[in-house]
């Protein structure tokens, strides 16, 4: 296991990189704590697989450093770096069995062999697979494949992190859930570093102790799926964390204060200058509907309402033609065409200038 440390790394694929633009992971300083599990996230392109593959070697970085442990293994070989790598496809032996597939990494390290079968139990143990140790491998299914791809990682004792390239792209939904599950298990039993690199939101919130967001190759925040759901540095992370992403309404300024039509929320209006954008963010699930006789930042008329089992989505007409979206419990209870009053703490009203978090 291993505290990893990016300093200032940053990668282009250019021979001679004339500029940021020209850089597919623009420069970066990350510390990762040994033994937590993290997650790259962002849409395709953003980044996170360079990344990924400078931390295992496969790509060796234009400037900057990375350390494991404090020691500089920037130029050291995939080979010596003692990671795992787990892809989006399993790469697994389809002519071995699961036991073989599961010693080889041990056989190739010249491990004495009733070590190889002790370690191989334990990993099998772990990963629920004792039943298939004796089945060829390709005769099982895809999740199952994915876990021995994960297994031949485990089962070396001297892994510094796993590092996991969209790993559960080709599972399906409920397997995905029991998945990361198994991940998160394995994490708190073993105690080694994972990373996830994932476009799915979902499934960087439920597996990652820290999440680092990212957006055409630079880093836009890293923290725990709490901060980066209740405090979304930029417009970015508002949008791409969170189903349906934050509401975001433009204000103006007005008599020395930010306003808006649509709500009556204020904020101070500030000193600099009046070019800048400003907007309200507030998330759907932090918006409570109530009578509209109770109101406390505005009304609204439900212009739509989407069942999404348990919760629900409503739709909301402010003043000024603003559309907002609320995430409710009580969406059966509501009609189209209602007007409801909008409840949101102060707290949950994040202002945003020229798409920053203001301080």
């Amino acid at each position: 296991m291993a505290k990893i440390v990016l300093e200032n790394l940053g990668h282009s694929y250019l021979a001679n990189p004339n500029g940021e633009h020209d850089y597919a992971l623009k420069p970066v300083n990350l510390t990762w704590q040994d033994g937590k599990t993290y997650a790259l996230l962002g849409p395709s392109g953003c980044g996170k697989t360079t990344m990924l593959n400078i931390i295992s070697g496969l790509v060796s970085p234009s400037h900057g450093r990375l350390l494991f442990d404090g020691q500089d293994v920037t130029n050291i070989p995939t080979s010596e770096r003692n990671i795992a790598q787990v892809f989006q496809f399993p790469v697994i032996y389809s002519t071995k069995t699961v036991r073989q597939n599961l010693a080889f990494p041990l056989e190739c390290r010249g491990v004495a062999p009733a070590r190889i079968r002790q370690r191989v139990a334990e990993v099998a143990s772990l990963l629920d697979l004792d039943y298939a140790l004796d089945m060829p491998a390709r005769k099982l299914s895809a999740d199952q494949k994915q876990l021995i791809s994960l297994g031949r990682g485990l089962v070396r004792e001297d892994v510094s992190a796993i590092l996991l390239d969209e790993p559960l792209t080709v599972i399906d939904p409920q397997m995905k859930f029991m998945l990361r599950r198994k991940l998160r298990e394995i994490n708190r039993q073993t105690g080694v570093t994972m990373i996830l690199v994932t476009h799915d939101q979902s499934e960087a919130m439920s597996f990652a102790d820290e999440i680092v967001v990212m957006k055409d190759g630079l880093l836009q925040q890293s923290g725990t799926p709490e901060e980066l759901f209740s405090r979304p540095q930029n417009d970015f992370v508002g949008y791409f964390i969170g189903s349906p992403p934050m509401n975001m309404i433009n204000l103006e300024a007005r008599q020395g204060v930010l306003a808006t039509d649509a709500l009556s929320l204020t904020h101070q209006a500030p000193t600099e200058s009046s070019t800048l954008l400003y907007q309200m963010g507030i998330r759907p699930e932090h918006i409570s509907l109530v009578d509209d006789t109770v109101a406390n930042i505005g009304v609204g008329i439900i212009k739509k309402i989407e069942h999404l089992g348990v919760d629900g989505i409503v739709t909301l007409e402010l003043a000024a033609n603003v559309l907002i979206k609320a995430k409710t419990r009580k969406h059966t209870e509501m009609t189209v065409g209602t007007t409801m009053g909008i409840n949101v703490r102060h707290n949950d009203a994040l202002l945003y200038r020229d798409g920053i978090l203001a301080p």
